[in-house]
């Protein structure tokens, strides 16, 4: 089975996949390829004077779903870091597996021997249920008997050549795999979707109800697709500053602007007022929600923080 292959074997395996996998013949292309080749392969390279909008543009093709997506980005903007990633080993019991399962919610799960590094394939819910569920059998269990291939793909594969990979072979999931053969972290077929048509919500998901709340005053927890324009008024604040504030319609876009990328859980962002974000939930692609301290609240926090850190160091 191609899943079983040692990690340099999958890595010289999705390095072929990116390198050869170009939109095929008309005749055989699949709804994918007719989308992509609306596109033009080779975007024109920016002149001297357009660098400015670099981080515009990035704050929009991470912020904004659209088809132009499907060129713009990597699999490595979308994908899970491998520490998040939920797996199994080839050696867990039954119960144990259904545990796994139940608590996480998801369809499928990539299954390891010894590290994720060495990946054996995929294990499905269906397979499990129709097989030892629902008064299937109820003899010894035996993972490796469960498992379906799984695809790799190397981080600089565009997305979109991902995602008709998967459409040809009908797998839903791929492990991003570097260079040395290690898995960096784990895309689905629905990593890729949200990109173009946005967020996809099931019955695991948690309603996210209002865009923003007041945790206490001067304190906002806020979704980054609040409009900015109405935050602003919400606040009395104004938080676009230049030009190219203005082009941004969301708080969560404002945010990367000020920073360039995705920033990371935790990260705290200063803005230009005196006003700082608390990024409190983001994946590898997008920021999901933050918490907005006003200008005073920042600055009635910075003699408390400076006293704490010099009695630390004393």
């Amino acid at each position: 089975m191609g899943s079983s292959n040692d990690g340099s074997l999958a890595a010289q395996g999705a390095q072929r996949s990116s390198d050869d996998d170009h939109p095929p013949e008309p005749g055989q292309r699949g709804i994918i390829g007719r989308i992509l080749s609306a596109f033009s392969p080779n975007e024109p390279a920016n002149d001297a004077g357009s660098s400015q909008s670099t981080a515009l543009t990035l704050a929009h093709s991470l912020t904004l779903p659209g088809i132009a997506n499907l060129r713009r980005l990597r699999v490595d903007d979308v994908a899970i870091p491998k520490v998040e990633v939920i797996a199994v080993p080839l050696d867990i019991g039954k119960d144990e597996l259904v545990e796994v399962f139940r608590e996480h919610g998801f369809s499928r799960m990539p299954v390891y021997k010894g590290t994720l590094d060495h990946p054996q394939g995929l294990v499905l819910l269906k397979d499990l249920a129709l097989q030892h569920g629902f008064n299937g059998s109820s003899g010894r269990f035996s993972l490796r008997k469960l498992l379906r291939p799984v695809l790799y793909a190397p981080p600089s594969m565009p997305i979109g050549v991902l995602l008709q990979k998967m459409q040809r072979e009908r797998v839903h999931m791929a492990l991003v795999i570097d260079e040395y053969g290690g898995v960096d972290g784990l895309v689905t077929i629905e990593d890729l979707i949200e990109t173009v048509i946005g967020e996809i919500e099931d019955e695991h998901d948690e309603a996210e109800g209002a865009l923003w709340v007041q945790e206490k005053p001067g304190v906002y927890i806020v979704q980054s697709r609040a409009p900015l324009e109405e935050f602003e008024a919400e606040i009395g604040l104004r938080l676009r500053r230049d030009e190219e504030d203005e082009e941004i319609d969301t708080l969560g876009g404002l945010v990367f602007l000020r920073t360039g990328r995705v920033p990371v859980r935790g990260e705290i962002v200063p803005h230009e007022s005196g006003a700082e974000f608390e990024v409190i939930d983001a994946d590898p692609r997008r920021i999901k929600r933050l918490r907005v301290r006003m200008p005073g609240v920042v600055q009635a926090q910075t003699p408390v923080a400076l006293i704490e850190k010099a009695t630390e160091g004393a």
